[in-house]
């Protein structure tokens, strides 16, 4: 498995949802619920209408852990999420495939769209653990409570954590920034 990164520019994150928002709605609102709920994609993928419709917050149970979680949107997500449900059946995916009768994407195509747009952007080290790594360390910064960050990705220990969202390699790039070297 590769390692990726967070989009740590706002500026970039609002590029890509332009562009992916011009190209298909459902990879819109994907990359939304990604970088808007911390969830691992594979918890998103097989959203449901009635999972989210006329709701404040997602009840998963996480396919990695197995535990269940609770996890309330954002209130621009819940917009979004709204506008984009609207006339759809309770049933239906989310993020439903061209491919088959009501059945999600993959995670594969879920990489793919991300990596175009990450490419039309000039992002590389991008994949699908972005969305859920871009949340993390923009909730760190606007916030700077690392334990509740360790809650919501269920991490036993701060530096897991900070590692994960990239926040130590920007202190280690900070450092060598001002080393002025021998």
């Amino acid at each position: 498995m590769n390692f990726v990164n967070p989009i740590r520019d706002h500026d970039r994150i609002e590029a890509m949802k332009k562009f992916l928002k011009d190209k298909s709605e459902r990879n819109y609102i994907l990359f939304m619920v990604g970088i808007n709920s911390g969830l691992r994609i594979s918890d998103i993928l097989p959203l449901r209408v009635r999972d989210v419709n006329k709701r404040q917050y997602f009840v998963i149970t996480e396919q990695k852990t197995g535990k269940r979680k609770h996890v309330q949107m954002t209130p621009m997500l819940r917009r979004e999420l709204k506008k984009y449900v609207d006339g759809k059946e309770e049933d239906e995916y989310l993020f439903a495939s061209r491919e088959g009768v009501n059945k999600p994407i993959g995670r594969s195509m879920a990489y793919k769209m991300l990596r175009e747009a990450a490419e039309y952007v000039g992002l590389d080290g991008i994949g699908t653990h972005t969305l859920r790594k871009t949340f993390g360390y923009h909730f760190y910064q606007k916030y700077k409570d690392v334990v509740m960050l360790m809650e919501i990705f269920n991490h036993t220990e701060e530096k897991t954590t900070l590692r994960y969202i990239g926040v130590t390699q920007d202190a280690l790039d900070q450092a060598m920034e001002r080393f002025e070297g021998l």
